[in-house]
């Protein structure tokens, strides 16, 4: 099972959301957040893979296109 892989698919707005989370998580002690050092290499594999696959990071207007994609996907009340 050593290397099998797994697809995940996210729309662009979870994707650009969870790319935002990731790099505020990096940029903290991960070892106050994450017990398990062995929960750092996919955490640092996924953000490496969202940086490449998103565009909008390096976009002029990241912070309003962020903001948008979250205010999509905040549950309605």
């Amino acid at each position: 099972m050593g290397d099998s892989r797994v697809t995940i698919k996210l729309t662009s707005d979870e994707a650009l959301v969870l790319s935002h989370w990731l790099e505020k998580l990096q940029m903290t002690d991960l070892s106050r957040v994450v017990d398990d050092t062995a929960v750092w290499a996919p955490i640092h594999r996924i953000a490496g893979t969202l940086d490449k696959a998103l565009p909008e990071l390096f976009a002029s207007n990241y912070d309003q296109q962020l903001e948008a994609a979250r205010q999509r996907l905040r549950p309605e009340d």
